[in-house]
C-alpha cells in the first residue's frame, strides 16, 4: 500500500507535467516553447523515476533515463539549433489568443476528469488521477498542434502529447517495458521525420508559418483552375 508521502510526491510530479503543458500554451516565443518542453521532459523523467521507486520496478528507471537524455536534452538542443539555423521569427502566430487557448485547456482538463473517473472507479486513487492527468496532457498537446501555426511548435505539441502517454504508462503498475520503449522510440523516429520535413518546408517556401503555406496552396489551386 502506497504511503501518504509517496502519494503526494507522485501526484505533485504528475501535476507539474500538466502545468508545464499550460506553460507551452502560454508561450509566444519559439525559444520559450522549447525551454518549457525541456522542463516538462524533466518532470516526466522525475515522475517515471519516482514510480520506479514506489513500484519497485527497476525497468522504469530506463524510461526515466530515456526521457531525461533524449527529450530533456538531445531534442531541445537539436530544435534550438534548427531555429537558429533557419532564422525563425521570435513570435509565434496562433489560431486562438493565449487567453482563449488557456481557457480551452482548462475545459479539456475538466473533460478528462469527467471521462476517466467514472471509467476507473474500481482502480486505485493514484492510478485514476494519473490517467486523468495523462489524458489532459494528451489533449493539451493536441490543442497546441491545432492552435499553433508554426511547424516547430507543432512538433513540440506532438512530443508533449507523447509525454502524456509515457505518464499514463508509468502510472499503471505492471506496465511492460516494451510498451514504454516503443513509445519512446516512436517519438524519436517522429522527431527525425519532422526535422527533415521542417527543412524541406523552409527550403521550398522560405517560411515555417502554416498560414502562409495555406495561402500558397490556395494561390496554386487558383492558377491551376
Amino acid at each position: 500500500m502506497i504511503g501518504r508521502i509517496e502519494f503526494d510526491i507522485a501526484h505533485a510530479l504528475s501535476a507539474s507535467v500538466l502545468l508545464l503543458s499550460f506553460a507551452l500554451l502560454y508561450q509566444r516565443r519559439v525559444s520559450g516553447v522549447i525551454e518549457a518542453f525541456a522542463l516538462q521532459a524533466v518532470a516526466v523523467a522525475a515522475a517515471a523515476a519516482w514510480q520506479a521507486f514506489t513500484q519497485d520496478a527497476p525497468h522504469l528507471y530506463i524510461t526515466a533515463l530515456i526521457a531525461l537524455l533524449f527529450k530533456a536534452m538531445v531534442i531541445p538542443i537539436a530544435l534550438s539549433r534548427i531555429v537558429r539555423k533557419l532564422g525563425m521569427h521570435k513570435t509565434i502566430e496562433t489560431v486562438l489568443g493565449v487567453n482563449l487557448a488557456l481557457l480551452a485547456g482548462v475545459g479539456l482538463v475538466a473533460l478528462s476528469i469527467l471521462l476517466v473517473f467514472p471509467a476507473t472507479s474500481v482502480a486505485a486513487v493514484l492510478t485514476r488521477e494519473n490517467l486523468a492527468l495523462a489524458l489532459s496532457i494528451v489533449l493539451l498537446g493536441l490543442l497546441m498542434m491545432i492552435t499553433r501555426r508554426n511547424a516547430v511548435t507543432q512538433v513540440i505539441g506532438f512530443m508533449s502529447l507523447e509525454n502524456g502517454l509515457v505518464l499514463a504508462a508509468v502510472g499503471v503498475k505492471g506496465m511492460p517495458l516494451v510498451v514504454e520503449m516503443s513509445i519512446a522510440f516512436s517519438v524519436l523516429i517522429a522527431f527525425l521525420v519532422f526535422g527533415m520535413f521542417i527543412f524541406r518546408i523552409r527550403e521550398r517556401f522560405d517560411t515555417l508559418d502554416l498560414q502562409y503555406l495555406e495561402a500558397f496552396r490556395g494561390d496554386h489551386q487558383s492558377e491551376r483552375s
